[in-house]
Order: structure tokens, then sequence, then C-alpha cells
């Protein structure tokens, strides 16, 4: 069983699934229409868990850690891919028997959960889309290039913990509690368990010869299938890696999407602007309906 007792604001026990004979951890909270959400790098469920709290009242949440993440298996030989987050989190909702659900992502989360939303558009009742991006670009902050360097990167990310730690600090506006740091740093305690913090900096596709080009294209193309779906868009306007280009080009794509701009919320908005994203989510889940 996993511990969670030094983890603050962290009520709660993961499950586990067995997926390649490693065991993938996700948080299965409440009763109701599923709302799955998706997190990013270098987060793990941790960084929904005061939507969870909110939520699981009336819907029943469904928060993995990708591999690698969070309370996850973390194996050093893996494919790192986002083709293989994406067949994961498929394998997670498919055992699970998840046949309509809504859908919020963040970060990676975009490309991984939107990747098989674009699979599965009837299984998808709304999306709640916070600072992310899931279709191809040419941008990426120096910050993040860095730490994709030869000898340098893997100093930075997995000996230093650079990638995450930095993460507590430049991804929030507000400064975060230090017990909040210490547990969004907690899976991350050593170098092997920051392998795939490691690896989602590399798996970032910029150009056509990339491993993961194709995967990204892919995912890119299914949003088409996903025009019609509710669309709650929550941004936080200091993010210095999706920055506004990204947010108007989720605009462009959804111009019927629910829009809402927080300009002084960073990266990690659910840490910067919870208050006013809360109500906002509550009142978008309430005109789904029920699981039905």
């Amino acid at each position: 069983m996993a511990h969670t007792d030094h983890l603050a604001e962290y009520p709660f026990t993961p499950r586990f699934f067995t997926v390649d004979g490693h065991c993938m951890a996700y948080l299965d909270e409440g009763d109701g229409l599923p709302v799955v959400m998706v997190h990013g790098n270098p987060s793990w469920s941790y960084l929904y868990r005061n939507l969870v709290l909110d939520l699981r009242e009336q819907y029943r949440c469904i928060v993995p850690d990708h591999m690698g993440c969070g309370f996850s298996d973390k194996p050093q030989t893996y494919s790192y891919r986002l083709a293989t987050h994406i067949d994961n989190l498929e394998r997670l909702l498919d055992h699970l028997g998840i046949a309509r659900c809504v859908l919020a992502v963040h970060d990676w989360g975009g490309a991984i959960g939107m990747g098989w939303a674009g699979r599965h558009p009837e299984r998808v009742a709304g999306l709640v889309v916070f600072n992310t991006a899931a279709f191809r670009s040419r941008r990426l902050p120096l910050r993040i290039a860095v730490c994709r360097w030869p000898l340098l990167g893997p100093f930075l990310v997995r000996g230093l913990n650079g990638f995450a730690r930095a993460a507590t600090v430049m991804a929030v506006n507000r400064s975060m509690r230090p017990e909040i740091a210490r547990s969004f740093l907690a899976p991350y305690d050593s170098w092997r368990h920051r392998i795939a913090l490691f690896r989602f900096v590399q798996d970032i596709p910029m150009r056509s010869d990339h491993p993961s080009w194709s995967a990204l294209a892919e995912v890119e193309a299914g949003l088409d299938r996903l025009r019609d779906r509710p669309m709650l868009l929550c941004w936080g306007g200091l993010d210095f890696c999706f920055n506004d280009h990204f947010y108007k080009e989720w605009r462009r794509r959804f111009p019927h999407a629910q829009a809402h701009y927080f300009p002084d919320a960073g990266h990690y908005l659910l840490e910067d602007a919870l208050s006013g994203i809360t109500p906002l989510l509550a009142s978008f889940l309430s005109r789904l309906g029920s699981d039905r």
C-alpha cells in the first residue's frame, strides 16, 4: 500500500493497475459521472488534489499517475513516449469500464488525454483544458531546452531535481507553502525516481524526425473529432511555457469553448487560481447532466 501520510492535503489511497508488468497508480474517488484528470510533467496526481476533494461528493474522480510519476512504478528501461502514455491511459480507462467521462488535462496531459479522446470521441462528455497543448509547435523556452542538452540535461533534471524543484517556484505566481512544495517533489527523491521527468523533456517533438512527432500529429488530427464537445478553457496568463500563443490556438480551434483567462496565475493555475476555477468547473459539470 502506498503511504501518503507525509503528503499535505492528499487524504487519498492510490489504487494500482498492472500494465506490461509495471504498476500504474491512480485515484478513484466518489461516484457519478466520471471526471478523468490527466497531469503533465513534472507534476503528478497531487496537482488535482483540491479538485478531487471538491468534486468527489457528486462525481467519480479518476486521476492516473503516468508511468514513472507519482506512485506509479519508475522502470529504468521503458518507452516513456507519448504513444505509450496514451496507450496506458486507454488501457486503464478500459479496465475501469469508463464509457462516458469528462476529461480534464494540463501540460503533457493535454497531448496524452486528447490522444485518448481523439480515439474515442463518443466516450467524451466534455473537456476541461488547463495550460497545455495537443498540437505541434516550434516554441520551446530556453529554460526547458537546456534540460534536453547532453550531459547538462541529465545532471539538472535527474541529478539536481532541477526541473521539478524549479517548477515549485517558476510555475506559480503565489509562493507555495513549503509543505505543498515538498509534496509535489516527494515522488522524485532520487536519480532513479526522476527518469520519467527527463524522458518527458526529451520527448517534446520539435522536428519531424523526432520519434513522437507522428504521434503528436495524430493527436492534433484527432482534435477535429472533438470540436462539438463542450469545453471549459481555463488559462493562467503568467505561464512562461504555455503562453498566450497556445491560449489563442485553443480558442481558434474551439471557438465555442467557455474561455476564462486568469492574468495573475502561472502554469500551475490550480495553485494560483483555484478559488476562481472551482465554481466555473462546478457550473460546467452540472450542465453536462448525470451519468447515463
